[in-house]
């Protein structure tokens, strides 16, 4: 009982933080890689499935309280259904050193961005 504990409280806040928009599904890689010692593969393979099942009731609470625009999430949705489809086909050749040092820099550069963006 004790081992299903710790995972099942630690899923529970990495649902909470997912539904809030903190980017929980990196949090739960770093868990699963770090803690659990998991591959990185296996690792990106569970939290894939886990969005799924975090998404909906996510998206269903922010749509209630209206934080979703349907006029800019439909190009969204449209567009990034495709392209995302093609990313994932296209990378399934890559290094994936170069696939590690990319997304590195898109992490510092969004990041950057949101340092430096000015407040509203």
């Amino acid at each position: 009982m004790k081992a299903f504990l710790l995972p099942a409280a630690v899923g529970a806040a990495l649902g909470f933080l997912t539904g809030a928009g903190v980017g929980g599904g990196t949090l739960l890689v770093l868990w699963l890689t770090q803690v659990l010692s998991l591959p990185q593969a296996q690792a990106q393979g569970i939290n894939l499935l886990y969005f799924l099942l975090t998404a909906p009731p996510a998206l269903w609470g922010h749509r209630k309280q209206g934080l979703i625009d349907g006029r800019t999430a439909l190009p969204a949705i449209l567009w990034g259904v495709p392209v995302s489809a093609a990313a994932a086909f296209l990378s399934a050749g890559a290094a994936p050193e170069l696939l590690r040092r990319a997304f590195g820099g898109l992490c510092f550069a969004v990041g950057l961005r949101e340092v430096l963006a000015k407040k509203r």
